[in-house]
C-alpha cells in the first residue's frame, strides 16, 4: 500500500522541550531511509517547525499554520496557501480588541516570514512565548495596527487567561468565514485561540498532499482540537496517550505518550504493514 503518514508536532511528535527526542529522530530517520512517506501538519510556521525538527530527514512537503500553507522545504517552493482577505483580517483584529486581546499575527511578505504583535500590549502569556523564542528573526514588534496586519496573514494566535479567551471564542466560533480553535496551551497553563481562514484546515491540506504525492492511504497522528478535522479524512488516525479524551474516541487506536516516542514506536512496528 502506498501510504502517507502525517503527524502533528506539539504534543504528538515533539516532547515538552519542543523538540524531537534522540530516539524518535534516530528511528524515524531509519524508516525514512527505507522509504516510508512521512511528513507533518502543524500550527507552527516553517522556521519554527524546522528548529523543532532539527536532524530529522523529512523531504516531503509539509503543512503549516494549521493548513494555511503547504511548503516544500527542499525546493523552497510554496505549493498552496490560504490567507485572510484584507477586510476579514481587519475585522478579526477589531473583534479581538473589543475583548481586550492583542494577538500574535503570523504571515509573510515577499521578503520574509513574520510573527508580529503590538509592542506594549503583551499579555503575560505572550511575554513568556516571546522569551522562549528570543533571537527568532521572524519576530516583529509592530507600532501600529497597519504594520501588524501588513503582508499576507495566515493565522492569528491569542494567548491569555481562560475566561477572556473563551469569551472571544464564543463569539468568533460562529463566523462561517473562519476556523476558530480554543484549547489549553501545551506547555503552560495559558489558553490559546487559533484563528485561520475557513479554507485553511489540516484536513484539506493532507488530502491535497495525498493526491499530489499519488498516495492511496492516509494515516495520521494527533493530540488535540486542531487535529480533529484531519482525523475525519484519514483512513487511520491514532491519538497519543496524552491526547484529549474526545479525540481518542475518534481515533482508530491510542498509541504511546509523546514523551515516550509513541509515534516513532508505532511506525517501527506498523509502517510497512499499513
Amino acid at each position: 500500500m502506498n501510504t502517507l503518514f502525517v503527524s502533528d508536532l506539539d504534543g504528538t511528535l515533539l516532547t515538552k522541550e519542543e523538540r524531537v527526542s534522540e530516539y524518535s529522530r534516530e528511528h524515524l530517520n531509519a524508516l525514512l531511509a527505507k522509504g516510508i512517506r512521512f511528513t507533518y501538519a502543524t500550527a507552527r510556521s516553517v522556521g519554527s517547525a524546522a528548529r523543532a525538527l532539527q536532524g530529522l530527514n523529512i523531504s516531503l512537503p509539509a503543512v503549516y499554520y494549521n493548513g494555511g500553507l503547504i511548503y516544500d522545504r527542499v525546493t523552497r517552493e510554496t505549493l498552496r496557501y490560504n490567507c485572510f482577505e484584507e477586510q476579514l483580517k481587519s475585522y478579526v483584529l477589531s473583534v479581538l480588541k473589543e475583548y481586550g486581546i492583542m494577538p500574535f499575527v503570523y504571515g509573510a511578505t515577499e521578503q520574509r516570514e513574520f510573527v508580529a504583535w503590538r509592542s506594549g500590549f503583551e499579555s503575560f502569556g505572550m511575554k513568556r512565548y516571546l522569551v522562549r523564542r528570543k533571537g527568532d528573526d521572524r519576530l516583529l514588534a509592530a507600532s501600529s495596527d497597519e504594520e501588524l496586519l501588513g503582508g499576507y496573514v495566515f493565522y492569528f494566535k491569542c494567548i491569555g487567561p481562560k475566561e477572556q479567551i473563551e469569551r472571544a471564542w464564543n463569539f468568533l466560533k460562529y463566523d462561517q468565514r473562519i476556523i476558530c480553535i480554543f484549547h489549553q496551551e501545551m506547555y503552560q497553563n495559558d489558553f490559546w485561540m487559533e484563528i485561520s481562514p475557513r479554507e485553511a484546515t489540516k484536513a484539506k491540506a493532507v488530502a491535497y498532499l495525498k493526491t499530489l504525492l499519488g498516495c492511496e492511504k492516509l494515516v495520521c497522528f494527533g493530540d488535540t482540537s486542531n487535529d480533529s478535522d484531519m482525523f475525519d479524512v484519514c483512513d487511520e488516525k491514532y491519538a497519543v496517550m496524552n491526547a484529549d479524551d474526545w479525540l481518542k474516541e475518534k481515533a482508530t487506536g491510542v498509541i504511546g505518550y509523546c514523551e515516550e516516542d509513541g509515534v516513532a514506536k508505532w511506525l517501527d512496528a506498523n509502517a510497512f504493514r499499513a
